[in-house]
Parts: structure tokens; C-alpha cells; sequence
């Protein structure tokens, strides 16, 4: 198993710091430029299938690498969401603050658990490996989703937050277990980045 791990590119509201959540923000044209550079460096590699939540973000980074990979249809599934922070969606730092004072984090604001979102999303995954099986798979998702995933999956998760349009490779080691050689790889991002990117 050969799969592709995309986090979404970039929107407004990541570069004011605003929590997304499952509100359906669509991409800026740093995003869709970062989509299109990511696409570009994966297109000697044979990926085959395409799947991404169906939030907007999430969806045209897919669209847009399905463009420059050749590949017709983007598979959407819900269960790749990001997670509902309640409340909070839609807010910065500073406005939690100011509604919640500084033990913000301390409350009960509806936020799905760690448990919730590893659970769905877990689920869309082992249904893509039954169908899908060894064909080469590219999964669109968010930063949280991704990360939680990828956690539950692992015995040792990487260090650091997933960046916009960042590409990670997950497999299966000859024991079965899930590994991740590739982590959070934003080379392509790179001004002079070229096919020895490490993509």
C-alpha cells in the first residue's frame, strides 16, 4: 500500500489565524498556487486515485491536483472533515480570549474529540484499503484530521503541525504496521524546487 496524505492549501482564514473547523471556507490564490506546485511535483509518480473531504478547501486542492495528474474524479467523503471546534469555529485566538477569558481551553465549548475524529476518519480509511487495496491513493483532508489519523495509526507520530499543500507518504511495513517515511514535506513550495524535491 502506496498512499499520498494531503493537507488542504492555504485560505484567508489560516492567514488570520481564524479556526475553520467545518465552516466552508474556500481556498486564496496562495492556495491554489500551492495546489497547483504540489500537483506538478507528483506527477511522475503514478498516483491513480483521488480522495478529499468534501469541505471547499479540502476539495479544490484536490481538484486542482487532479488536474495537473490527469486524474478525472475526486472521490469526496464526508468523514474526511475537519473537526468542529463548536463554538469556537470561526474565531482567533484573540476573540477566545475576549468572549471566554484567559482559561478559555479549560471549558466545555462542543469540540469533537480526538476519539470522534479518529474514529471516522479511521473508518473512511480502512474502507479505501478494502476497495482500493495497492492502487496508488491520494487523500485530500485538514491539519487536524490528518494529524489525529496519523496518530492513531503510528506507534511514534512526527513532530510538528502539518503546513498547507504539506505531503505525507503513509504505508505498511512488512509486519503490517503503518508507517509514515515522509512527513509534512513542503518542498515543493520551494521557489527553485525541481523533481529532486524529496517528493
Amino acid at each position: 500500500m502506496n498512499w499520498g496524505l494531503i493537507r488542504h492549501g492555504s485560505t484567508d482564514w489560516n492567514m488570520l489565524g481564524r479556526l475553520q473547523g467545518q465552516n466552508d471556507i474556500q481556498l486564496n490564490e496562495e492556495g491554489r498556487r500551492q495546489a497547483r506546485l504540489l500537483g506538478r511535483h507528483l506527477r511522475t509518480e503514478g498516483w491513480e486515485v483521488l480522495v478529499s473531504s468534501d469541505l471547499k478547501r479540502a476539495h479544490e486542492t484536490a481538484l486542482i491536483v487532479a488536474e495537473e495528474l490527469g486524474i478525472r474524479e475526486v472521490i469526496v467523503d464526508t468523514r474526511l472533515r475537519e473537526r468542529t471546534h463548536g463554538r469556537l469555529d470561526g474565531t482567533t485566538l484573540e476573540e477566545r480570549i475576549a468572549l471566554f477569558g484567559e482559561h478559555w481551553k479549560s471549558l466545555d465549548h462542543g469540540v469533537e474529540s480526538d476519539e470522534r475524529l479518529f474514529a471516522r476518519s479511521a473508518a473512511c480509511l480502512t474502507e479505501l484499503a478494502e476497495q482500493y487495496g495497492k492502487t496508488k491513493l491520494l487523500l485530500v483532508s485538514h491539519g487536524a484530521t490528518l494529524g489525529v489519523l496519523l496518530e492513531g495509526l503510528l506507534e511514534q507520530m512526527p513532530s510538528g503541525l502539518l503546513g498547507n499543500t504539506a505531503f505525507s507518504r503513509l504505508s505498511k511495513d512488512d509486519t503490517g504496521q503503518w508507517i509514515c517515511p515522509l512527513y509534512n514535506c513542503t518542498a515543493h513550495l520551494a521557489e527553485n524546487a525541481g523533481r529532486s524535491s524529496g517528493l
